[in-house]
C-alpha cells in the first residue's frame, strides 16, 4: 500500500503548497485527486513518484515499477513516436526488441493519428498524450500516476485508458490519477481525495467498479431517420459505467439514477435507443470495462 505519511511541501521559505498530506493508496484500487488549478493536485503527484521530495514527512511502500503521465508532455523531438518509445524501453531495461514490440502494440491499441513513425514534434496534444501514456505502460506498472489524463484525448482513447487502468488494478497495481469532474472521479474512482488549501481530505470510498451498484444496461444505435448523431463522450457523462462500442452502436452500463438524462441526451444527439434492461445489480463491471458483452 502507497503511504503518504505527513507530507508537506513548500519551496525555500514561501507559503505551504501541501501541508500534513496523509493519504493510502492501496495495491488494486483506482485513487482520485480532485480540485481546481493550482490546488496542489501535480505537485503531491510528482511527491507520490518520487520526482519531487517532500519538505516534510515521506512516502512509504512506493512500488518498484512506477509509470508516470504528466499533465503537460510536449517534446520537441525530430525522433518518430516508435523511435523514442523503444528508447525509453531500453532505458527502462528492455532489450531493443522487447522494446520495439511493446512500443509497437502500444501506439496500435491507443490509435496514434498519422501513424508511429510520426516525428515527435508534430503530434497534437491528444497523440502526444498516447504516446506519454505508452511510455509509462513499457514496463508494467506497479504505480500508474495520471496528472490528467483524459486531456485532448480522442473519444476512442477515452474508453482505451479507462480499459488500462482497470487492468492494472485488476493486475494488482494502484492507479492515482487527478481530475476536476466529479462525474469522472465517480465513475472512474474506488476512493477520492479532495485537494484544496494545501490540504486533502478523503471523501470516502467510492462505490467499488464490482460492488452492489443499481445500473441499467442501454443499447444504442443512430437514428434510422435522422442524419448522423453527434459524436459524444460517453465515458464523460455522469453515471456512466461502462462503455462498450459495437459499430455502428454503443452499449453503456449507467447508473440507475442517470438513466433518464442520459437517454435524453442521446436522443437529442441523433442515437435511437435499441433496448434497456432493467434496473440490475452491476457485479460484472470488469467485462463490461474490458470490452465484455453488457448483455
Amino acid at each position: 500500500m502507497l503511504r503518504l505519511e505527513a507530507v508537506g511541501k513548500r519551496y525555500g521559505r514561501g507559503d505551504w503548497i501541501l501541508r500534513d498530506i496523509d493519504v493510502e493508496a492501496p495495491a488494486g484500487e483506482v485513487v482520485a485527486f480532485a480540485g481546481g488549478n493550482g490546488s496542489g493536485k501535480s505537485t503531491l503527484l510528482r511527491i507520490a513518484v518520487g520526482l519531487s521530495r517532500p519538505t516534510a514527512g515521506r512516502v512509504a511502500a512506493r512500488p518498484a515499477v512506477v509509470g508516470y503521465v504528466p499533465d503537460r508532455f510536449s517534446p520537441n523531438e525530430r525522433m518518430s513516436a516508435v523511435a523514442y518509445l523503444t528508447h525509453m524501453g531500453r532505458v527502462r531495461g528492455l532489450t531493443t526488441s522487447a522494446a520495439s514490440s511493446r512500443a509497437h502494440r502500444l501506439l496500435d491499441r491507443l490509435a496514434l493519428v498519422g501513424g508511429e513513425q510520426a516525428p515527435l514534434r508534430s503530434l497534437s496534444k491528444g497523440n502526444a498524450q498516447k504516446v506519454a501514456l505508452a511510455q509509462a505502460l513499457l514496463v508494467e506498472p506497479g504505480l500508474l500516476v495520471l496528472d490528467e489524463p483524459w486531456s485532448g484525448l480522442d473519444a476512442d482513447a477515452h474508453g482505451v485508458l479507462a480499459e488500462i487502468m482497470t487492468e492494472v488494478a485488476s493486475a494488482g497495481g494502484t492507479v492515482l490519477f487527478t481530475d476536476h469532474r466529479e462525474s469522472v472521479t465517480r465513475a472512474r474512482a474506488t476512493r477520492t481525495y479532495a485537494v484544496g488549501g494545501g490540504r486533502v481530505a478523503l471523501l470516502g470510498p467510492e462505490p467499488r467498479p464490482s460492488g452492489h451498484r443499481p445500473s441499467s444496461d442501454i443499447v444504442l444505435t443512430p437514428s434510422p431517420s435522422g442524419p448522423a448523431p453527434g459524436d459524444l463522450v460517453w465515458e464523460e457523462l455522469p453515471g456512466v459505467l461502462a462503455v462498450s462500442r459495437d459499430a455502428p452502436g454503443v452499449r453503456l452500463r449507467v447508473a440507475r439514477e442517470s438513466a433518464d438524462a442520459l437517454l435524453y441526451t442521446a436522443l437529442g444527439h441523433g442515437w435511437s435507443v435499441e433496448r434497456v434492461t432493467g434496473t440490475v445489480l452491476d457485479q460484472r463491471m470488469p467485462d463490461a470495462v474490458t470490452g465484455g458483452d453488457l448483455r
